[in-house]
């Protein structure tokens, strides 16, 4: 069985049955106006509720001690009540040993709270000389015995109210009765141990590494205020403010403690499990206060009052304090969780927020706000993912100050189906930690916001697609204005000006044959000249459409361009490729792209070879154009507008097909085509005219 349990099994019965002890006898029992119930209901029952709860969910070394430090309280206060109640006990010889349970119980609370205190928040001091020091802390728990045997009087606790000298004690050792001023100074007075265990308490929060200052601020300071009220208590008794003041810092004990649980997982409490368990102990810290204002002014009343009067008090007092009680608790949940009113307002406004963006920056801003201010967050930060799930460096939505941010503490992909969209990075929160509800609330807006996020992206694509299109056509028709405007000068600079040539020679010629002075070879020679003429139309012919893509198809009409190629070129096709014939505008593209790229490795490669690969799979034509020149420059080939690479894209653009330029290893460059292609065309072969 774990230590914690065998703590729970014993110290909680005990502290139980003594505080019930106490509040029975004192409150019921006797008849004064003054019960005293006031230091064992505000001072010793909150840390020992706190104690015993503390049990029940941290194993550590530190929580068995506030555990023990509270029902050392009790049981203490349940002795001087005892006695306070029975005084005619001081005469029984057999008093000098009871004794020893009361001196023990207020050294056991005095040992344990300031060990606590000297090693918290994890029961863990940094330095060897401190480590001593928090070893004699515990010398006060020596009292009782040796008191018993070096003292020839009775040694009484020091808020019994009664003074042990006049009483004998006959369990002294007489030759042990020179040590009895030194027991007495350094060890039933507290003070010693006091010094040591706040000085070790204040050298760390003073002195110690930056974390170990931290950690120890708070619980520091609360106990330099419990100190100085119980000083005041002690030399001006009597004085009712005092008194709340020593009471309210009993009770920021255990307030001071939860602090430390939240922020540095105090008592070897998870930092998953942080929140909530700080939630439990914070509602049951203030239940029971509340519990103990509604009833402690019917109690200290009840010797005045008869049962109606101390009724309606109770009554009263409950309406009074409930407000109080529901402000607190709704504080300690907010402080914790956050404001739920507030980001359930979040939740349902981020639709209305995210429909009236119109473009992905200021949608993203919107919903950065949004996450932002529903989850308390110093900053976020919106990345977008490309196609690959590759997150983009800079973010494009911003909320808060990002200066000096680092990492971000939570974050949740924005995921629409298989895609990842992109990413929500929230840092440091303004207030607390991050908790489980935090983190569900940060993946419910973004599973909300992915739909959003995909549409607006989707937009955007669009818009940038339709951009692109249109240039695209406008280059297009460019082209085909700058085509025509070519073959009309190539009309008319050359077959033109040829036919006018050969119209003048065969005018020269009639009229040389109506003076019979025509010679055969004059005639042989116009026969020669339109032989050319026709071979330059059939050149330029074949530069419009070759007549072979139609006759033979697209593997035979790239093949017909080696011979003419200036450095080696290999043509590679299986014969599933030469067989088939693709729609027309599918050959006529392919042949352009093949042609357009050949003419950009010609021009600028500088290569020694060539190659063009023709596949056909999943129903799209691969043409893949390489080289071994020296290379291009892949993002700026990517973003050309105009010359070889931008012409090869709008053809293919056209027949919605696909344009990919990259490096080859070692050198060089392929240009990849891909297009759709609908079904196998068969074709009748053209009639021979």
């Amino acid at each position: 069985m774990e230590r914690r349990w065998v703590c729970l099994a014993t110290l909680g019965p005990i502290g139980v049955a003594a505080l019930v002890y106490i509040v029975v006898v004192r409150g019921f029992v006797e008849g004064d106006a003054d019960h005293g119930l006031a230091w064992p209901l505000l001072g010793a029952l909150p840390l020992f509720v706190f104690g015993m709860w503390l049990l029940t969910v941290s194993s550590s070394r530190i929580a068995v001690l506030v555990a023990l430090a509270a029902t050392a309280m009790l049981v203490g206060s349940a002795y001087e009540t005892f006695v306070q109640r029975n005084i005619e006990l001081l005469v029984e010889p057999w008093f000098p040993l009871f004794n020893v349970v009361g001196l023990t119980a207020d050294a056991v609370a005095t040992s344990a709270m300031l060990m606590m205190f000297a090693t918290f928040p994890d029961g863990v001091t940094e330095r060897p000389w401190q480590r001593i020091a928090v070893a004699f802390v515990w010398t006060p728990v020596l009292v009782g015995p040796l008191t018993l045997l070096t003292t020839q009087h009775v040694v009484t606790p020091q808020y019994l109210g009664i003074s042990g000298d006049a009483i004998p004690n006959p369990f002294a050792v007489p030759w042990l009765e020179w040590a009895a001023p030194a027991v007495y100074y350094l060890i039933a007075q507290p003070w010693p141990a006091v010094l040591l265990g706040l000085g070790v308490l204040a050298y760390r929060a003073l002195l110690g590494e930056p974390r170990v200052r931290t950690r120890t601020r708070v619980m520091a300071i609360t106990v330099a205020v419990t100190l100085v009220m119980f000083s005041l208590w002690t030399f001006l008794p009597g004085i009712p403010l005092i008194e709340f003041g020593v009471y309210a810092s009993l009770i920021a004990l255990p307030v001071a403690a939860i602090h430390g649980i939240l922020r540095f997982g105090a008592f070897d409490i998870a930092p998953g499990d942080r929140g909530r368990l700080v939630a439990r102990s914070s509602n049951l810290l203030i239940a029971v206060v509340y519990a103990i204002g509604v009833a402690t002014p019917a109690v200290l009343l009840s010797g005045r009052l008869r049962v109606v009067p101390a009724v309606l008090i109770t009554t009263l007092a409950a309406v009074c304090l409930l407000p109080v009680r529901t402000w607190m608790q709704r504080w300690i949940h907010r402080a914790l969780f956050g404001d739920r009113d507030r980001q359930l307002l979040m939740l349902s406004e981020l639709g209305a927020r995210l429909e009236q963006a119109v473009e992905p920056r200021e949608l993203l801003t919107r919903l950065a706000e949004a996450v932002r201010e529903g989850l308390g967050a110093s900053w976020v930060r919106i990345r977008l993912a490309s196609a690959d799930g590759v997150l983009a460096a800079s973010p494009t939505g911003v909320a808060g100050d990002l200066a000096g941010a680092g990492e971000p503490i939570e974050s949740c992909d924005l995921v629409r189906g298989d895609e990842n969209l992109g990413r929500i990075e929230v840092g440091p929160r303004r207030r607390g930690e991050y908790g489980d509800a935090e983190r569900m609330l940060l993946r419910t807006v973004a599973g909300q916001a992915a739909a959003s996020v995909a549409n607006v992206r989707l937009t955007a694509q669009l818009a940038e697609q339709l951009d692109e299109l249109t240039a695209s056509r406008e280059r297009l028709v460019a082209a085909q204005d700058d085509e025509r405007k070519r073959l009309e000068r190539d009309l008319h600079d050359g077959i033109q000006q040829t036919l006018v040539a050969q119209i003048a020679g065969l005018r020269l010629a009639r009229n040389r044959l109506q003076r019979a002075e025509l010679t055969p070879e004059e005639l042989t020679e116009l026969q020669d000249q339109a032989r050319e003429t026709l071979t330059d139309l059939r050149e330029l012919a074949r530069g419009i459409h070759p007549p072979v893509l139609s006759d033979n198809g697209l593997v035979a009409a790239v093949e017909s361009s080696v011979a003419r190629f200036p450095i080696p070129l290999t043509v590679e096709a299986d014969d599933g490729v030469r067989a088939e014939r693709f729609p027309a505008d599918v050959e006529t593209t392919a042949y352009y792209v093949v042609r357009e790229a050949l003419a950009n490795t010609a021009k600028h490669a500088n290569a020694t070879r060539a190659s063009v690969e023709l596949a056909r799979s999943n129903g799209r034509l691969r043409i893949a154009i390489s080289d071994d020149g020296r290379g291009i420059d892949t993002p700026s080939a990517a973003q050309a507008s105009s010359g070889g690479l931008a012409n090869i894209r709008d053809r293919v653009a056209a027949l919605r097909g696909t344009v990919s330029v990259s490096g080859n290893d070692p050198s060089g460059t392929t240009v990849l085509v891909e297009l759709p292609v609908r079904r196998p065309i068969e074709r009748e072969a053209d009639p021979v005219g």
